[in-house]
């Protein structure tokens, strides 16, 4: 992908990450609103994403006007979503959820139930309201032959503190304790989680960008997804992460104060 300027010219679309690039924790970062405004007087669609699954829809829509920015639920894209669409297609109905309530009222909306005593999936969500509980009973099913699903990779999750347990985390306690790995991974860097997006859209993937402060996550799925990657570093990743790793992005700026 082709080195892009900071006025985004040529961009049609943008999607967000969310921590570490609009926000980080419960403060906007410095530029975020002024940035939205410019892509809507230049006519650029812009998205929000996040593997975080702890939130739903709702909660995010909730945060979002909270902080001043107005967003609608079509706007929203969550590895939740990733994760429910994989779960159809493998006819899954039954599960054992490590997740919120907010992540189990997603699932539950659609008819899966959540509690199962039989799953045919533990499903592992980045559970920020995590008891002993459910390590517990999640684990004694992973030890009886169930397998794992999980929302998304993230090792951690952003803070002004520092990084903070996520679903990766969380994914090597219960391999230490069980042997067990998610079959399958939802949520970025998968280029599915943009490119159905895209494609209702009908653009092409040049004429968009993946906007995040990962580069597993973010940087790695717009290299998937055919579209133009940009780095911001007010987040998690630094320049000398940016050194030793594979990803090439179109454009690497402090924060996003600084685009278009």
């Amino acid at each position: 992908m082709n080195n892009l300027d900071k006025d985004l010219a040529g961009l049609k679309a943008v999607f967000l990450d969310l921590d570490g690039t609009i926000y980080l924790g419960g403060n906007l970062i410095d530029g975020s609103i002024k940035f939205l405004a410019r892509c809507e007087e230049r006519g650029i669609q812009r998205f929000f994403l996040s593997n975080n699954s702890s939130k739903s829809v709702s909660e995010y829509l909730a945060k979002l006007n909270e902080l001043g920015i107005p967003a609608e639920a079509k706007d929203i894209l969550l590895s939740t979503h990733d994760l429910l669409s994989w779960l159809a297609k493998e006819g899954v109905t039954e599960t054992y959820l490590v997740g919120t309530e907010g992540m189990r009222s997603m699932l539950e909306e659609v008819g899966i139930s959540t509690r199962s005593n039989q799953p045919q999936y533990v499903v592992l969500g980045y559970d920020t309201e995590i008891n002993y509980e459910k390590l517990k009973a999640a684990s004694i099913h992973l030890h009886n032959g169930v397998s794992m699903v999980a929302s998304h990779p993230d090792m951690v999750c952003p803070s002004p503190e520092g990084g903070l347990p996520d679903t990766g985390a969380y994914m090597a306690l219960f391999e230490a304790t069980t042997g067990v790995r998610p079959t399958h991974i939802c949520g970025k860097p998968n280029p599915g989680m943009i490119l159905h997006k895209i494609e209702e859209l009908e653009l092409k993937p040049e004429e968009c960008a993946m906007v995040g402060d990962r580069l597993y996550t973010d940087m790695e799925m717009a290299e998937r997804a055919g579209v133009h990657g940009i780095l911001v570093l007010s987040g998690e990743a630094t320049l000398e992460d940016l050194a030793v790793a594979n990803q090439n992005p179109s454009l690497v700026v402090e924060s996003i104060a600084e685009l278009c």
